[in-house]
């Protein structure tokens, strides 16, 4: 590197590949985004790549429900999600998959350098197996309670009140979340990972600045625990890499995962003929920082450095955690309608209209962020559209129609040009500092002091007096060349406007090295709205085509109403009927029977079996962990499939819109409903 140019490779946590986008990934790859092409403004050398997390047994179950090949399933997806990234003006170098050839290279090159230093061990371990399903069960399949606090309903690796993390074994009352059965202990010999040989020199890594402050804290508390080995391998039926050497061990998904990062960086390396070498070596001049959600702290601040030294590769230069996403101050939900797709918001919105919202939240912190969607349409129709593109609008029309097009050949206020010119090295310091509300608070603080300008000096006025031609084409050029130094500050958040506002000024907006000089006597193109205001209705109906629908369909107007209902029951004969809370455990295809889907429910003192009619409108893996409605004191129907243990409530006409009845966000599995 010369000149302080910078050699950058940024990554985002790894989408699984079993699931669409929603707005909860897209906070993290556009906060991604934003420094990358914030570095890009820079004149830095920088790539953003990241994959696909295509292991582990989600996928595997969701392959067999499906009745189709893995690949190809994960291949769909990955196509999916590309096209999500796109629309929303992701700009990666390169997307790939962690069940690449490229990531299975380089899994067994760190495995065997780890091997060979003496970090791993084998030994024979108990773990918990499902005898109905035939396979032991991953960590996110078991559910029991908190050893540690004593929640209920945790999964088998963490607690989600208190933060913990345990074995599975460790859990009260542990069940498997794919048939509901209560496991059973059987052993096998697996493969650990000696976390705990890496303690000194991770917190030397740690004591290099590369984390958060809060992530720091919460880093100490764990070793003040004691690093414990790590489980790195995984018993057949399992989709994955099988460790080298064996027949029936698999990697688990936390090994290949990170090391897709590097393995997506290689694919690119060979694309444009880069030196991977240069760039993981020990020592490396080049940086590698890596933005995560808060959930994942562990993996990637811990096992991954450590993985990383063992086998002689560099560590990274950072990891910065963020916050989850809340919607209107709540969880994301699809009753309400804001448990939101990528695509569904895309098929609603502009994309830098969800871009800029996010960075004026955006801190260096891993505090929530909430997307309040009223605020959304006020502060991105007064920011965005109000302060900013209004500039343009405002000055445009007087250079097209006085003007000839063009701008005049000097600013009348050279210094205000200054002042903004003068605020670009704080904002690139918030920028840089992953700041971006207060480079946001920055910018449009400047776009006020723009449009205060033009306010004061009224060209509608002006253009109507004698001899003061001059003077409005002076200040609509000094209000053009304003414009375009907010919009080069903008172009990280906004690139699809900032796109716009490059073809309207006849010179490209994303290098911030090309505004010291104002632009004087060029022509301008035909100015063309560059975004339009927010409008409150393609909002609601973003949330209408994200909701899932709790009431029955109406009928059909050309029948009577009354002919829809079934004989009259008395409030004695209702109130017979239990219905209670339940949580859907695990849910998969019946062998033989289309319309059906298996549940397991937990109704708080006991699991049920239940065979409901729903398939048609559900896929089994997104079922997995709601909540629903039973009718819990139905007789035992026997089917040839099975037992049936109840009945799941479900409204709609039929098919695709079947909806089950799902309660609000804190009812637990028991409750009676009345």
């Amino acid at each position: 590197m010369t000149d302080g140019k910078r050699q950058i490779l940024v990554t985002s946590a790894l989408p699984y590949a079993n699931g669409a986008i929603h707005l909860g990934h897209m906070l993290e790859y556009i906060q991604t985004d934003i420094w990358a092409r914030f570095q890009r403004s820079q004149g830095h050398e920088c790539y953003f790549a990241w994959a696909d997390d295509a292991h582990g047994t989600p996928v595997m179950l969701w392959a067999r429900a499906e009745g189709k090949p893995p690949e190809e399933l994960i291949d769909m997806m990955n196509e999916q999600h590309k096209g999500d990234f796109r629309d929303f003006g992701i700009s990666f170098d390169n997307y790939s998959s962690t069940h690449s050839e490229y990531n299975r290279e380089l899994v067994e090159r760190i495995y065997a350098q780890l091997d060979a230093g003496g970090y791993i061990d084998r030994r024979r371990i108990k773990q918990l197996y499902d005898e109905q399903e035939g396979m032991f069960l991953p960590d996110r399949f078991i559910r029991g309670t908190c050893p540690k606090c004593g929640t209920a309903d945790q999964y088998g690796d963490s607690c989600e009140s208190c933060g913990s993390t345990y074995a599975p074994t460790d859990l009260i009352d542990p069940r498997s979340a794919v048939t509901g059965s209560a496991p059973v202990m059987k052993e096998s010999e697996h493969y650990f990972f000696r976390l705990s040989d890496f303690e000194e020199r991770l917190k030397q890594w740690m004591a290099s600045g590369a984390l958060q402050p809060e992530i720091a804290n919460k880093l100490q508390e764990w070793f003040t625990d004691g690093l414990r080995d790590w489980d790195i391998s995984r018993d057949a039926p399992y989709f994955g890499f099988r460790i080298p050497g064996t027949e029936d061990k698999y990697f688990y998904v936390w090994v290949d995962a990170p090391v897709g990062y590097i393995a997506s960086f290689r694919e690119l390396c060979t694309r444009l003929d880069l030196d991977f070498d240069a760039w993981w070596q020990p020592g490396s001049t080049a940086e590698v920082h890596h933005f995560i959600g808060k959930d994942i702290v562990y993996f990637h601040t811990l096992f991954w450095p450590a993985m990383l030294m063992g086998a002689g590769f560099r560590t990274p230069t950072a990891v910065y955690a963020h916050g989850f996403l809340m919607v209107d101050g709540a969880k994301m939900s699809k009753s309400r309608g804001t448990f939101i797709r990528a695509r569904t918001y895309l098929d609603h919105l502009h994309p830098d209209y969800l871009r800029y919202y996010f960075a004026a939240k955006l801190g260096a912190g891993t505090g929530d962020i909430d997307l309040n969607l009223e605020d959304f349409v006020q502060r991105v129709n007064a920011d965005v559209v109000g302060k900013v593109v209004n500039i343009a609008s405002r000055c445009a029309g007087f250079i097209q129609r006085h003007f000839d097009g063009k701008l005049s050949d000097a600013l009348p206020r050279a210094d205000l040009y200054a002042d903004f010119i003068g605020a670009r090295e704080a904002i690139a310091a918030d920028f840089e500092e992953r700041n971006y509300q207060s480079a946001i608070r920055r910018i449009m603080a400047l776009a006020d002091e723009a449009n205060r300008y033009i306010d004061e000096e009224k060209p509608w006025q002006q253009i109507k007096e004698d001899g003061r031609q001059a003077a409005v084409h002076g200040v609509c050029t000094q209000g053009i060349n304003l414009f375009r130094v907010l919009m080069t500050y903008l172009a990280p958040v906004l690139p699809f406007t900032a796109e716009r506002a490059g073809a309207f000024l006849g010179v490209g907006v994303s290098d911030w090295r090309r505004i010291d000089d104002p632009l004087l006597g060029s022509p301008l193109n035909a100015f063309q709205p560059l975004l339009t205001r927010v409008d409150p209705l393609k909002v609601q109906a973003m949330i209408d085509g994200s909701k899932e629908s709790l009431q029955p369909a109406p009928a059909a107007p050309s029948q009577p109403a009354r002919a829809e209902l079934a004989p009259e029951i008395t409030i004695d004969e209702f109130a017979k009927v239990d219905l209670r809370i339940a949580r859907i455990l695990a849910a998969k295809s019946v062998e033989g029977a289309d319309k059906l889907l298996q549940l397991t429910l937990d109704i708080g003192s006991e699991t049920r079996t239940v065979f409901a009619g729903i398939r048609s409108a559900y896929e089994p893996a997104e079922l997995e962990g709601r909540l629903t409605v039973m009718v819990a004191n139905l007789k035992p129907r026997k089917m040839r499939f099975g037992t049936s243990e109840g009945m799941v409530l479900a409204a709609g006409p039929g098919g695709s819109e079947l909806f089950i009845l799902e309660p609000d966000e804190g009812a637990t599995p028991g409750q009676r409903v009345t």
